[in-house]
């Protein structure tokens, strides 16, 4: 990353409110956060001297939720964000081969997918718990190769495409015990699995994600590390399952495939706590890039929290970016989530 010399302060205009806003959009709209958002490239501009543009008049709203893929209960007055409506993909099959008997009765889509089984190419999707509260998440689908697939977990949305056989391995982190994962193609097909990851309330969890090429990064600055220190974890310094499961320190895992159109993306970051080797602070934030694929424009994305596999704390966000004079500078979200706190007994 660039990093900063500068400080400037700007008071851009962030509005919050409540809600899922990533999920896929009936036909042709799944492709679009809204018909008339402009059309904008992917270039990154390289600065080493780009000043840091600390958002400030933040208005927060805050939901919890503990089933997957519904939509929070309001607990505050939110500010209304032009986010994508929750509509499942129409006509969803499935061989539903490995989807649990109750999934049904958690989620509207899962029972869709599994409800109806009468399809000539089966896709099959499975989950399995690995090291660090994670999940191998893989998917069968052979008359669907080279396929944009949506994976949902617990509000969680990214997309990931099958290779030229249908297929799809990727891992992910868990955010809830009983876990459930549902993929579902645009024509769809789909598939639910389920894994019981018992150790996920030993880690915490914070995440945002993002439709586009819009330029979010998640930061952890771990026991006060300075940019570009050993213990500031990002996209570019991300480390492995082997810190947290060791308790070094946390990782972060990047999810989608960036060279999807329009793509849903997301950034995790896990912290073990409760195994750290020591008491301290994780300051966190989420910062993006004024550059020429997002300035002047209303940009989108949602974060997560998890702490001690506990139910999920999920904002969305709506940020103004700067106009293109302010490119190579960098927006910086400090109070999206709650700092984690590290205290050895």
């Amino acid at each position: 990353m660039r990093y900063r010399k500068e400080i400037v302060t700007t008071a851009a205009t962030l509005a919050i409110a409540v809600g899922i806003g990533f999920v896929m959009q009936r036909s042709q709209s799944a492709d679009t956060l809204s018909a008339d958002a402009p059309s904008t490239g992917g270039e990154v501009l390289a600065n080493a001297d780009a000043a840091l543009l600390n958002v400030e008049d933040i208005i927060l709203t805050s939901a919890e939720f503990d089933t997957t893929i519904q939509k929070p209960r309001q607990e505050e007055k939110i500010v209304p964000v032009s986010v994508p409506e929750i509509v499942p993909p129409e006509d969803v099959r499935t061989n539903a081969m490995n989807a649990p008997a109750s999934a049904s009765a958690a989620d509207p889509l899962a029972e869709k997918m599994i409800s109806n089984t009468d399809t000539a190419c089966p896709v099959d999707a499975r989950a399995r718990p690995v090291a660090a509260a994670m999940v191998n998440l893989t998917l069968t689908a052979p008359c669907l190769p080279n396929e944009r697939v949506t994976v949902h977990h617990s509000g969680l949305l990214f997309n990931q495409t099958t290779d030229a056989d249908g297929s799809l391995d990727i891992t992910l982190p868990a955010l809830a015990r009983n876990a459930m994962f549902i993929v579902a193609f645009s024509d769809g097909e789909g598939g639910v699995a389920q894994a019981t990851v018992e150790d996920v309330s030993e880690f915490d969890r914070v995440g945002v994600q993002w439709k586009g090429d819009i330029g979010f990064e998640l930061h952890a600055r771990e026991y006060g590390a300075g940019y570009g220190d050993e213990g500031h974890v990002w996209s570019g310094a991300a480390r492995d399952m082997s810190y947290a499961v060791t308790g070094q320190g946390g990782y972060i895992t990047r999810l989608g495939d960036p060279d999807i159109p329009d793509g849903l993306m997301a950034e995790i970051y896990t912290f073990p706590p409760d195994n750290a080797e020591r008491a301290g602070t994780v300051d966190l934030s989420v910062e993006t890039e004024v550059a020429t694929n997002n300035c002047g424009f209303e940009i989108e994305a949602q974060t997560l929290q998890m702490q001690g596999g506990g139910s999920i704390l999920s904002k969305d966000v709506t940020l103004s970016v700067p106009d293109c004079e302010a490119a190579g500078n960098f927006l910086v979200l400090n109070n999206l989530f709650e700092d984690l706190k590290v205290a050895i007994n």
